[in-house]
């Protein structure tokens, strides 16, 4: 009953980036808008394809079906349907729908009157996937280094990225995504673990912020407080996939040889070098 009763300050006319009030329209719980329709254009036509292009290919088995970028020494060039040109419209599709919901996102919060923290968030992860699909691939001269769509096929790009720079996990950008993940998880399981703790009493009454808070500080001497851990959990989470979208745009572009080896300048620091 609270969400429905909130719908109201929700279904309000405004807050459109494009297209005014024709396209300022619900269906059910859901708000459409232009980039709702655009975006559901894009995420359809993207689908129909990818079908299309199980359907050319030798298998129905969702495991192996794969889309297929074009071949490095094809390099930036459009590409036929069945040579890559498949995949390349497909990524265009994605990204569109991507943007298109970000842009829904910032109509909503403009409807809600609440900052852009969610489009913004969203926006990230959209980075990364741009990073890895256009930003590498035209740092590296061709579209055969970005990932298939495929489910094993995508792992099995991922292992070889991996394996091409020797050991991935010696990228130092990689350590710091890997890490601000890990942490990510660590303060919200954190910060969920408190909140089950005192909105579920064994024997006294739901417990206020102010017992929260007095928990964390007797536990670790610091409460950051509960809009605090909220903004912290962003925090982290937004740098890990920005890392993440670093640790891949430096493996190629940048450097070229096993991660291993860019730690030498550790090993040859004036302190020790000479030992």
């Amino acid at each position: 009953m609270a969400l429905l009763s909130f719908e109201r300050k929700y279904r309000v006319r405004g807050g459109t980036l494009v297209g005014g009030n024709l396209f300022d329209f619900w269906v059910g719980p859901f708000y459409v808008g232009f980039f709702g329709v655009t975006g559901f254009f894009f995420a359809a036509l993207g689908t129909i394809l990818i079908f299309y292009g199980a359907a050319l290919g030798p298998t129905w088995n969702p495991w192996l079906i794969s889309i297929y970028p074009p071949k490095v020494e094809d390099g930036l060039a459009f590409m036929p349907l069945m040579e890559g040109g498949l995949w390349q419209i497909i990524t265009i599709c994605a990204i569109g729908a991507f943007v298109c919901w970000a842009l829904r996102e910032v109509e909503i919060c403009n409807k809600l009157g609440m900052g852009y923290h969610v489009p913004f968030a969203f926006g990230v992860a959209i980075l990364a996937f741009v990073t890895l699909n256009v930003i590498r691939p035209i740092l590296m001269g061709g579209w055969g280094y970005a990932f298939p769509y495929g489910i094993w096929t995508h792992l099995d790009w991922v292992s070889n990225v991996g394996y091409a720079y020797g050991n991935f996990h010696y990228n130092p950008a990689h350590m710091l995504a890997v890490s601000l993940f890990f942490t990510t998880t660590l303060a919200l399981a954190l910060h969920g673990s408190l909140i089950l703790s005192a909105t579920n009493p064994t024997e006294r009454e739901v417990r206020s912020p102010d017992h929260e808070d007095t928990y964390f500080r007797d536990f670790i001497g610091y409460s950051i407080g509960p809009l605090g851990i909220h903004r912290l959990g962003l925090l982290l989470a937004l740098n890990a996939g920005l890392w993440s979208a670093i640790c891949i745009v430096i493996s190629g572009p940048l450097w070229e040889d096993q991660w291993i080896y860019w730690w030498d300048w550790y090993l040859n620091l004036p302190f020790w070098a000479d030992l």
